[in-house]
């Protein structure tokens, strides 16, 4: 049995890494951008970001004020589990308190803060079933800075390819400089409204520089990416090459008469830390 304390542990330290730590695709994607920018505003943006990262790995604290939405994606196999939901909020409050993470949490209606990142449906745990004897647990701190630039358009199947490039595009003007530019875009195509929501997250969750596997969707994200940095938008949204490092789409199978598209943007600061566990 994998036991609530195991994950509760697990769950502290997940947060602590993704907080402190940047993956280090993310980091090249930062360096890479960085060596081939030649406008001076933003390779003064690169450069204060790379020195930020390297400082929060130095000291051993958070790269960014907003620790984020808790978010756990979690893949669960044919394992026994001694109360997964309980061990996970127990770990996002213990790093709240020890790491320590911003109280982010808070009744949306009466805006009064829970204190230590928990509360009604808080964390947010998603739970995909796997055929394997393990559990996956991701920890995914989301900025509401690029949260608050989402989008979702239920579109027609007639606007096609060219109308998602173009939504996906509107969506990245509108946002400018508010999700704190080099961005990730994550794409969630097909399925119902909220997954099509669901999957623009879980894209993000995919490796920077890494191609879908399919041919029509790798060429997709190929010339979305290259549309998004023709803009000039650029690091901090000040002008430059770089206004997205990457573009990651997923996909389900719809309805006949609907197209919907999610847009899922994620700021320079794409935060994940991912463990693996087995009875």
């Amino acid at each position: 049995m994998i036991t609530q304390n195991t994950i509760e542990d697990t769950i502290f330290n997940l947060f602590k890494e993704a907080v402190i730590k940047l993956p280090d695709d993310v980091k090249k994607a930062l360096q890479d951008a960085y060596e081939n920018e030649d406008h001076k505003l933003a390779c003064l943006n690169l450069k204060a970001i790379l020195d930020n990262v390297e400082a929060a790995e130095k000291l051993g604290v958070p790269m960014c004020q907003d620790t984020g939405l808790p978010i756990v994606f979690v893949k669960l196999g044919h394992v026994e589990v001694e109360n997964l939901v309980d061990g996970i909020k127990n770990g996002v409050a213990r790093a709240t308190e020890e790491v320590p993470l911003r109280p982010n949490v808070v009744n949306p209606v009466t805006r009064i803060n829970t204190g230590d990142n928990t509360g009604n449906l808080m964390p947010h745990v998603d739970i995909e079933l796997v055929d394997d004897e393990i559990l996956q647990l991701t920890a995914f701190p989301k900025g509401i800075g690029s949260e608050n630039n989402n989008a979702l358009k239920m579109a027609l199947p007639g606007e096609g390819i060219e109308g998602i490039k173009k939504f996906v595009l509107d969506t990245v003007i509108a946002a400018g400089g508010k999700p704190c530019p080099p961005i990730v875009v994550g794409i969630g195509i097909g399925g119902s409204s909220d997954l099509a929501m669901k999957l623009a997250k879980k894209a993000l969750l995919s490796k920077i520089g890494e191609r879908n596997s399919d041919k029509i969707l790798a060429r997709l994200e190929e010339e979305t990416l290259d549309e998004i940095n023709q803009t000039g938008i650029g690091p901090m949204g000040l002008g430059g090459k770089t206004t997205a490092f990457d573009v990651k789409i997923l996909t389900a199978d719809t309805h006949t008469a609907g197209l919907p598209i999610g847009v899922c943007i994620q700021c320079w600061a794409a935060r994940q830390a991912t463990a693996l566990l087995k009875p």
